[in-house]
């Protein structure tokens, strides 16, 4: 069939592709972008991961420093008669 034929019958096929979206990846994309947080609330879970990571790194130097540590002496020596 024609493109003509198919418009006038107002059955519109899509075209055949060989995607796994079958050809509905444009509404898919409009269906994600309108789900889409706004740009205030994706700045303050920008600046929340950010500070997470400011977290991990504090725990991280402080092992580290706990680590890095001369270590303690387990007795003191003296000599035995």
């Amino acid at each position: 069939m024609s493109d003509e034929s198919t418009k006038a019958e107002g059955t519109e096929q899509r075209p055949e592709t060989n995607c796994l979206c079958g050809g509905f990846g444009p509404t898919i994309s409009r269906l994600v972008q309108a789900m889409a947080p706004p740009e205030s609330a994706n700045e303050h879970f920008r600046r929340a991961r950010i500070e997470m990571l400011k977290g991990i790194r504090e725990l991280l130097d402080q092992r580290i420093a706990a680590l890095s540590k001369a270590p303690e002496t387990k007795g003191t020596k003296f000599t035995v008669e």
